[in-house]
């Protein structure tokens, strides 16, 4: 005697949807304030990449533009780890002071202006500008600084704030690239792109 068994298949299929802003903040005026930080902070980041490299006069002159040999990390670095720095952290931001700082400083303003102002990659560009304004303030040290408003806290900690708000919330999705760049499988496929 033989049996004979049918087994059932079902065929699963896993649809990866994107994340949406609306889900995450309800609000369309919030989304909007949410929208119009992202996008200053991300011209903060880009405007000092453009004077930087071109001079534009601001706070660089034309002769110390990074087209013209200038130096802009190693300018700062150098001001902050010299005999007048306070940071117990000199030794190692020493290590920076060469054409490999200035290019990963003036990459990092780049990539984190852009991506913030288009609305697509927040999630990086949040995290390495955290890490910059981390270095930074570690760089400056102002802690106790006679002089300052804060005995602890300076204008790093509201950049870095600004951008980890403008990726948690999906700020990109409200007047940026966000939606677009969230649709793609290889960004739902790879949550960090986002």
């Amino acid at each position: 005697m033989s049996a004979t068994a049918q087994r059932a298949t079902t065929s699963t299929t896993t649809t990866l949807t994107a994340e949406s802003q609306a889900s995450i903040v309800t609000s369309p005026l919030a989304r909007k304030v949410l929208a119009f930080s992202r996008i200053v902070i991300g011209f903060f980041f880009l405007w000092p990449f453009l004077d930087k490299t071109f001079g534009l006069g601001f706070s660089t002159p034309a002769e110390r533009a990074w087209i013209n040999g200038g130096t802009p990390a190693q300018g700062f670095l150098k001001g902050m780890t010299g005999p007048d720095g306070t940071s117990p952290f000199k030794g190692f931001f020493e290590l920076f002071i060469n054409p490999f700082g200035d290019v990963l400083f003036m990459a990092g303003l780049l990539g984190i202006g852009v991506a913030m102002l288009a609305g697509a990659g927040l999630r990086i560009a949040a995290v390495s500008g955290t890490l910059l304004m981390i270095f930074m303030y570690l760089a400056e040290w102002p802690v106790f600084v006679a002089g300052s408003t804060n005995p602890i806290l300076d204008s790093h900690w509201v950049e870095a704030c600004l951008l980890l708000i403008a990726a948690a919330t999906l700020a990109g999705d409200t007047w940026g690239l966000g939606k677009w760049w969230g649709g793609l499988d290889l960004v739902k496929k790879n949550r960090w792109l986002r």
